[in-house]
């Protein structure tokens, strides 16, 4: 990851998109295959912890390098600013559904 606690918020969104994305395209196609029951439940779990592992490099594996390279103030620092990039992304997110709803 970068630097660019922006970028690294955007990059989560954007990985975010698109399995929200694939899995909105796959609840269509997987109403109509019988049996599919176990895949399923196995690729969401699958997808989970692929998701815990993406979700831990966009924020954590900058900042901690940073942080274990003795820039500790700078790793913090950078980790912080990315969870707040994240949080005000998500927010006008969630404004941009709200006015979706209400419109």
């Amino acid at each position: 990851m970068t630097k660019n606690p922006i970028l690294n918020a955007l990059a989560a969104v954007a990985y975010i998109s698109t399995i929200g994305t694939l899995i909105n395209i796959s609840s269509h196609i997987t109403k109509s295959v019988d049996g599919a029951g176990p895949i399923v439940q196995i690729a969401f779990i699958s997808l989970f912890t692929l998701s815990a592992a993406m979700m831990g490099y966009c924020f954590l594996f900058t900042p901690l390098k940073l942080y274990i390279d003795g820039d500790k103030k700078e790793g913090s620092a950078l980790f912080v600013k990315t969870i707040v990039a994240f949080a005000v992304i998500t927010a006008i997110l969630f404004l941009c559904v709200l006015a979706f709803v209400l419109i």
